[in-house]
């Protein structure tokens, strides 16, 4: 998100819409465990890791945007099932043992992000902050998955090559700075970005072997390195 920085010293930061999410992550950290026996520190690590994501968007929110509107709040309400499970991660047990609910909450977070989309335009407020904000928190839940993955003893800690990949990739940028431009719209990145992820979900399904588990992801791992591999080339050639 440091690409959108604003140095304006008159920019309203979203300070409310971020508080209303941090009480959200708190209420659901105290539902989950109550449904699911969790420990007592849930609500104080995924309080943690929801600051974490506010602390972000404040500091790259844009004197540019003059409200938080609706499809960034959807954005958001999805942040907060992310830092639930970021939060959830630090307890190794709850997903051994709560798997498939662990997994709904993913899925929930995976499903919010195809709404949030239809909701800027719907109601026109499409912008570079709010496809930002949609795209890393995309990354996160993608890694989130590949750690939990591991966590669950289910695939090696190669795993964890499909959510680092992306964020090696921006910080090669700053070694090789054609790296950093823009790249044209893909069918085949969004493809295999879905691809992905849905693998990674099967994946953490409590009926799914490890043995498939890792084919799954191998071959998500394969089909994201390819992808990158052109996005890579493609940039080179046009340095």
């Amino acid at each position: 998100m440091s690409r959108i920085l604003s140095s304006s010293p008159s920019v309203q930061r979203p300070f409310a819409d971020l508080a209303a999410g941090l009480a959200v992550v708190l209420v659901l950290a105290q539902l989950t465990q109550h449904a699911l026996t969790a420990p007592g520190w849930l609500a104080l690590t995924s309080g943690l890791s929801y600051l974490i994501i506010a602390g972000l968007v404040a500091a790259a929110w844009t004197g540019e945007l003059r409200r938080f509107g609706w499809a960034n709040r959807v954005t958001l309400l999805r942040g907060t099932l992310i830092a639930l499970l970021a939060g959830s991660l630090w307890w190794p047990t709850l997903w051994q043992q709560h798997t498939a609910a662990m997994a709904g909450i993913a899925g929930a977070a995976l499903l919010l992000d195809g709404i949030d989309g239809w909701v800027a335009r719907r109601t026109g407020s499409i912008s570079a902050f709010g496809a930002r904000f949609d795209m890393e928190l995309d990354a996160g839940l993608i890694l989130l998955l590949c750690l939990a993955l591991v966590v669950l003893g289910k695939v090696g800690s190669w795993v964890l090559l499909i959510g680092a990949m992306r964020y090696a990739f921006v910080f090669s940028g700053h070694r090789w700075p054609w790296l950093q431009a823009a790249l044209p719209e893909s069918l085949r990145r969004k493809a295999i970005c879905v691809v992905q992820v849905v693998a990674l979900m099967v994946a953490l399904l409590p009926g799914v072997s490890a043995a498939l588990a890792s084919l799954l992801t191998a071959t998500a791992l394969l089909l994201l390195s390819l992808s990158f591999a052109v996005d890579v080339r493609w940039l080179y050639r046009r340095q």
